[in-house]
């Protein structure tokens, strides 16, 4: 995800969410609010179409069940309906109606958005590896950026919001990618870290699906987190130019879930613990989202 730019990931690292504010309008089991109720009302059935087709796109990509290539021309179908050549009844079509076919600006640009997200799950159903910092990046500027972004044009909000919420969604797909790492390895052969600094402190793959972290991976993560924080501080200032109350409120949750995660992340061992979010932050969190929105 991302927001609120929430972020609908590709991979297991999905960024889309419940738990916060208004948890009974998102799916269970994710770690960002993707439509609470500090949305305008009118935005949450669009937002729930785009969420229903990322996640058929995430789970297509997660199919082992079927090899990359057959994944591949599923990704192809799906993108086929979201351009209104295709099932008339799936996530790409049901996301298409509910934007009315792009026949206004933000509807197409939010539209041109949901098209900008499949690149990340294509590569992701090759089994995706990062070269480095600049190529994860890369991967989150389609896997991640674009969720902001829908929700921008939904909103109607001035372009100058666009690379605090990048910086936003980047951080927070980064983030997830931490919370998951030995996952990713074991079920999908995955490894979103930067494969120079893993090459720089000797680290083998094994050690992703060790039960601790070793000496080597650990200073990888921190040096992750190092990066994510300066994404962090480029995404402080996207509440404040969030023109309108509700999106302005939901900015401002998840960036403080975002802080939040990467304090938790910092202190914690994600292979020997689940590093997660609890109720209280959330409920924090939407305290300053509520106040954002004043």
């Amino acid at each position: 995800m991302t927001l609120a730019p929430e972020t609908i990931a590709s991979g297991r690292s999905r960024q889309a969410g419940a738990g916060a504010v208004g948890a009974r309008d998102v799916p269970v089991g994710e770690n960002f609010p993707i439509a609470s109720r500090l949305l305008p009302r009118r935005m949450r059935g669009q937002v729930m179409a785009f969420y229903g087709f990322a996640r058929c796109a995430d789970d297509i990509a997660d199919d082992s069940s079927l090899p990359p290539e057959s994944r591949i021309a599923r990704l192809d179908a799906l993108e086929r309906s979201l351009a209104g050549d295709g099932e008339s009844d799936d996530p790409g079509a049901t996301l298409r109606r509910f934007l009315d076919g792009g026949r206004d600006p933000r509807q197409s640009a939010a539209l041109a958005a949901a098209h900008d997200l499949l690149p990340a799950f294509r590569r992701d159903a090759h089994g995706t590896r990062c070269r480095d910092w600049a190529d994860l990046m890369s991967y989150c500027g389609s896997s991640a950026m674009p969720v902001g972004r829908f929700l921008l044009a939904l909103d109607g909000e001035d372009a100058r919001a666009h690379p605090p919420s990048d910086a936003l969604c980047a951080a927070l797909q980064v983030l997830n990618h931490l919370q998951d790492i030995a996952a990713d390895w074991r079920d999908l052969g995955r490894c979103y870290l930067p494969g120079d600094w893993m090459a720089a402190e000797a680290v083998p793959d094994a050690d992703l699906a060790r039960s601790e972290c070793s000496p080597g991976l650990r200073r990888v993560i921190d040096r992750t987190l190092g990066e994510t924080d300066v994404l962090l501080d480029a995404a402080a200032p996207l509440p404040s130019l969030i023109a309108r109350p509700g999106l302005r409120a939901q900015a401002a949750t998840t960036l403080t879930l975002a802080c939040r995660l990467r304090g938790l992340l910092g202190r914690s061992d994600p292979l020997a613990v689940r590093v997660a979010l609890r109720r209280t932050d959330f409920l924090r969190a939407g305290l300053v989202g509520l106040w954002a929105a004043r």
